[in-house]
């Protein structure tokens, strides 16, 4: 009788323990996996996805605060192929490549050294008429964005620090073909449905994002991951210096890649509406941006002005 019982309680446990579990999705996918949670409910999935510091947001550049202690990046490791093979792979809600971690960040007013871990890619639709990126800058959203994923360096770091990761995202416009994305481009073919992946020869991290010299300006703030499980442990460095890709290129990705297993699902809109700021504190680097004060500064000496030359 009480193996019986032991027996009974295992399976309640079992049970109880798959309730809840639901899978998330966005908007785009919520047609066809009508079980799936979009991007509202996501903290019907993960509690965190619920909470006050999430990601992405929308940057009010007037409002953006300088910070002295932010200085340049050092980029190691960035302008060299790393010795493995990169793995590029659908996992159902983007493509993503796994790096070996030989690519490292350090300044930036981290405070660590943080390696490369993975990149990855978010965009919309029609071009022009659904913009991708999940960050925007004054309510302006770009076409697609690449976020650029470190881990801290540091072994005794805890799985809960702020800090733990700093992800740098780049905004992606459509302008002349990016002759440097080619090979990339070129093996989304090749991971077209969910669960695909494939390796491809390493490129220099440091081909894919502006130059260095052109990395000065961007924003800071802390935030979380931009999917479930959105944990609050992100370093977000948003550089105001995009990238441009062909149009062609850009629409590779969301006319050539699937949600699913087979061809049923178009991967469109994979990106995270922004989020409430909550009272968090964006900060700027670099960026020059003309506060509002000093507008009204400027428009009390203009109307000096116009008024010396008529009234003489």
């Amino acid at each position: 009788m009480e193996l019986l019982f032991l027996v009974f309680l295992c399976l309640h446990i079992a049970s109880t323990a798959t309730e809840g579990e639901k899978e998330w999705c966005y908007l785009s996918q919520k047609s066809t996996l009508s079980d799936c949670e979009e991007p509202r409910h996501w903290d019907k999935v993960n509690e965190e996805c619920g909470k006050d510091n999430q990601s992405p947001i929308n940057i009010v550049t007037h409002k953006a605060e300088f910070k002295e202690d932010l200085k340049p990046f050092t980029f190691e490791g960035y302008d060299t192929k790393e010795s493995s093979s990169w793995t590029i792979a659908n996992n159902g809600h983007t493509v993503k490549v796994s790096l070996s971690g030989s690519a490292k960040i350090g300044n930036g007013g981290l405070g660590n050294k943080y390696k490369a871990i993975e990149f990855h890619f978010h965009w919309g639709n029609e071009l022009g008429k659904s913009p991708g990126s999940e960050h925007s800058i004054d309510g302006e959203r770009y076409a697609m964005e690449l976020h650029i994923v470190h881990t801290k360096e540091d072994a005794s770091t805890r799985a809960d620090d702020k800090d733990r990761l700093a992800v740098l995202a780049f905004f992606i416009q459509v302008g002349a073909e990016n002759q440097k994305y080619g090979p990339l481009i070129e093996k989304l073919k090749d991971v077209a449905h969910k669960g695909n992946k494939t390796g491809m020869d390493a490129l220099p991290l440091g081909s894919l994002i502006p130059p260095k010299d052109k990395l000065g300006g961007y924003y800071r703030y802390s935030g979380s991951l931009t999917t479930p499980s959105c944990n609050e442990t992100v370093v977000w460095t948003i550089f105001k210096e995009s990238i441009t890709l062909g149009e062609n290129q850009v629409k590779n990705f969301w006319k050539n890649l699937y949600f699913t297993k087979d061809e049923t699902l178009l991967m469109t809109d994979n990106f995270r509406p922004v989020q409430p700021l909550n009272g968090r504190v964006v900060y700027s680097f670099g960026v020059s941006v003309i506060q509002p004060p000093t507008k009204a500064l400027l428009v009390v000496l203009t109307l000096m002005y116009l008024m010396r030359l008529l009234c003489p």
